[in-house]
């Protein structure tokens, strides 16, 4: 598809605005996807910045919200408050998980996710979120900007993550995408 720095196919069948989203939503995946290419659990692990960040950790961050933001949906419960138990290793790929493992989940979550945007009905249904310390009174957000807020928190990881790969192995993404720029 123009407009796209991937070649997006949908998993889902869908049409108009909702295709228009869900294939920059996918697009940006596969870019996150191409900074992890060819890592191993040690390199997944290893901070390479100030940041305590990490790629492993990133990919098992947007996996958690990718589920979380499907269960939401699936949910719509008025009463939902966010697990900060369940955060508590969000961005940390710990010893007995794999990158691989993640990839995999992440993969999975992401369709899960576009199969709801598919058979939701409207992207202008509204959805109590949970609440949460950085959210404390209760919103209602559209389906639309669950969307949306996924794509710029998938948009905002990708960033970090290209600058952690970037100062661990020199490679960029745009690089790695197009072949160019890429360490030898």
């Amino acid at each position: 598809m123009a407009g796209t720095y991937t070649s997006v196919t949908l998993s889902v069948d869908v049409s108009g605005e909702e295709a228009d989203v869900l294939t920059l939503l996918t697009d940006q995946r596969e870019m996150f996807l191409v900074t992890l290419r060819g890592l191993d659990d040690e390199q997944a692990r290893r901070r390479t910045t100030v940041s305590e960040l990490t790629l492993g950790g990133l990919v098992k961050h947007l996996t958690m919200v990718a589920r979380g933001n499907t269960q939401v949906i699936i949910d719509r419960d008025p009463t939902a408050e966010f697990d900060m138990s369940e955060a508590a290793h969000g961005y940390e790929l710990t010893a007995d998980e794999t990158l691989d493992g993640w990839i995999a989940a992440y993969r999975e979550a992401a369709a899960e996710f576009d199969a709801v945007i598919a058979e939701v009905g409207s992207l202008d249904e509204s959805i109590p979120q949970p609440t949460a310390p950085w959210q404390p009174a209760r919103e209602w957000w559209s389906v639309r900007k669950m969307a949306l807020h996924l794509l710029r928190e998938t948009a905002h990881h990708s960033g970090h993550a290209d600058i952690i790969r970037e100062a661990l192995d020199g490679q960029k993404t745009m690089g790695a995408l197009f072949d160019f720029g890429a360490p030898a």
